[in-house]
C-alpha cells in the first residue's frame, strides 16, 4: 500500500500533471493536462474542481483515464508541490533510497552501499572540477 501512494503521489503529479499558481495565474503541467486542448482549458478554468495540494489527498483519489478529470490539486508554485512529494515520499518505509541522475535523464536505486561509494566518488569529482573552477574566477 505505501509504494502504491508514493507511486500514485509522483505518478499522477509528474507524469500526468497539476496545476500551480505562478504570478497570480492557474498554470497546467505534465503530460495528461497538456494532453489535449479540452484538458487543458478545464484545468485552468472554473468549470472543474480545485483542491489544496496535499499528497495524502492525491494517494486516495480515483482518476478517471479516460475522460477529463473532474478534479485538480492546486499547488501555490511548482517547487512547493515537489517539496510536498518529496516529504511525502520520505515518510514511506522503504530499504533503499534513490537519486535523480542528471546526466542519464534517469532515477537509480541506491540499495548497496557500492552505490554510495560511487555516488560519493563522482560527487567529490565534481567539487574538485567546481573547486577549480571557482580558484580561476576573479570578481
Amino acid at each position: 500500500q505505501r509504494v502504491q501512494e508514493s507511486v500514485g503521489s509522483s505518478g499522477i503529479n509528474a507524469e500526468y500533471g497539476g496545476v500551480c499558481k505562478e504570478d497570480g495565474e492557474l498554470k497546467a503541467y505534465g503530460a495528461g493536462c497538456l494532453s489535449s486542448i479540452e484538458e487543458l482549458e478545464n484545468c485552468v478554468s472554473d468549470s472543474s474542481r480545485k483542491l489544496p495540494f496535499e499528497p495524502e489527498n492525491i494517494v486516495t483519489t480515483k482518476y478517471p483515464i479516460t475522460t477529463i478529470q473532474p478534479v485538480y490539486f492546486v499547488a501555490p508554485s511548482f517547487s512547493e508541490a515537489k517539496r510536498k512529494v518529496r516529504e511525502f515520499s520520505s515518510q514511506i518505509p522503504r530499504p533503499f533510497t534513490v537519486h535523480y541522475n542528471p546526466y542519464t535523464q534517469s532515477v537509480e536505486l541506491i540499495n548497496k552501499r557500492s552505490n554510495c561509494v560511487k555516488m560519493i566518488r563522482d560527487l567529490a569529482s565534481e567539487m574538485k572540477t567546481l573547486e577549480d573552477a571557482v580558484s580561476k574566477l576573479t570578481d
